[in-house]
């Protein structure tokens, strides 16, 4: 899953600041004390994981800025998210690099969807339609998923992908409504327990996918023949509940 352990640092002076003890305002002096508490830390984090060994970390009222460079796009989301976890930190700014190898932006694309189509088998996976495109090795992946828990996982695939630089998240969860479930159930009854797709049931990367909003039905994917692609839209329109159907199946010749 898309998640680390959270660590709860509460960074405070010991003897609390000078002018708290004598009663003069001297903020300044605090803040800048506590920002050098939050740096060390760091730096002693850091110094722990050979990815960040080029990971510079500085402070400026409360705000961690990150500049050097780390070895994949996994360490740069780690080494941002030790920052983003101190509880006296009140947001980062990250100007870290990514040193990943180059891989071709269609290489990437191609093993990216691939990995994407075969994940969360067996659990909702017939209801997630993915899109992925890749430029300078900066990935944006986009499309519709059921759960948060289905995002997160197609989130780590695009993370932990070889040569990736950067993420672009466009991907959409769907509302919970248990209308837009039983319509769920009743289309993949519908088109994957109709003998006429026997060939699509078998397939373990579902290659229909249906995608439900409000009662209107999105079939994304890729079919065999226009009559294939027709038979599935008629099958989901009948189903009660259902507003709209829009057919986006693509027929591959």
């Amino acid at each position: 899953m898309r998640s680390w352990p959270i660590l709860a640092l509460g960074l405070v002076l010991s003897a609390g600041p000078a002018w708290a003890r004598q009663g003069r305002p001297d903020q300044n002096q605090a803040t800048s004390a506590l920002s050098r508490q939050i740096v060390s830390y760091l730096e002693q984090r850091y110094a722990k994981n050979k990815n960040f060994a080029d990971v510079h970390p500085s402070v400026n009222h409360h705000v961690v800025t990150l500049t050097g460079s780390v070895p994949d796009y996994r360490s740069k989301l780690e080494a941002e998210h030790e920052a983003r976890q101190i509880s006296s930190v009140d947001g980062v700014i990250s100007h870290l690099v990514v040193n990943a190898p180059t891989v071709p932006d269609a290489v990437m694309e191609k093993q990216i969807a691939e990995r994407l189509t075969y994940d969360r088998q067996y659990m909702g996976q017939i209801f997630n339609a993915l899109t992925v495109k890749v430029h300078n090795g900066v990935v944006t992946v986009g499309g519709d998923v059921l759960d948060y828990p289905d995002r997160d996982s197609a989130l780590d695939i695009v993370d932990d992908t070889d040569g990736v630089k950067g993420v672009i998240d466009h991907i959409q969860v769907a509302p919970l409504s248990p209308m837009d479930d039983q319509i769920r159930f009743m289309a993949a009854r519908a088109i994957y327990g109709n003998p006429q797709f026997e060939r699509y049931a078998i397939n373990p990367a579902h290659p229909i996918r249906i995608v439900v909003l409000n009662g209107h039905v999105t079939l994304e994917g890729v079919v065999n023949s226009e009559v294939d692609k027709t038979a599935a839209g008629m099958a989901v329109s009948s189903i009660p509940g259902v507003f709209s159907v829009k057919n986006n199946l693509q027929v591959v010749r």
